[in-house]
């Protein structure tokens, strides 16, 4: 894994993984940034990877 693959906190999944896909960050509405520092579910990106589709 590189360092572009790496996983954030709130993440389901590694980048790229099939089946999954970016979503906005819960936690900071995507804004990356909670209380004037990065948060730390998305670890600053706005973006979380989640799962997508299922049944």
């Amino acid at each position: 894994m590189t360092s572009d693959d790496a996983m954030a906190p709130g993440d389901e999944a590694a980048p790229g993984t099939p089946g999954t896909g970016e979503n906005i960050c819960p936690r900071c509405n995507g804004t990356g940034q909670i209380e004037g520092g990065a948060c730390p579910e998305c670890e600053g990106s706005g973006t979380i990877i989640q799962g997508i589709g299922g049944g």
